[in-house]
């Protein structure tokens, strides 16, 4: 899943971030989970700026409990799951099990 289409005009490395984060929002993650998880190549120092934007914005959550450090995002940027009522057509699977007549 994405971030919102509103918060998408951000550095890549922010979008990356925001984009993980919300595929994660439930459980958060770690920075080691980010920086493995982020689906551009960036090195911590662009990581970590990253961060500090998205936090100086208001655009995630950190929490320090007695576990690792958990940074989550907020939930003005997780998109709302779609409700099926939308039709943007058939699905790639979809077509694929008409052609192969399943």
């Amino acid at each position: 899943m994405q971030a919102k289409r509103e918060y998408r005009d951000r550095d890549d490395a922010q979008v990356a971030v925001l984009d993980a984060l919300v595929d994660r929002s439930e459980e958060g993650m770690t920075v080691f989970e980010l920086r493995s998880g982020v689906d551009v190549d960036i090195d911590i120092d662009e990581l970590e700026t990253a961060l500090a934007d998205l936090k100086e914005a208001g655009l995630i959550d950190v929490e320090n409990d007695d576990e690792a450090m958990r940074i989550y995002p907020d939930e003005r940027v997780v998109p709302e799951p779609t409700n099926g009522d939308e039709d943007d057509g058939p699905s790639v699977l979809d077509r694929l099990r008409e052609k192969l007549g399943f």
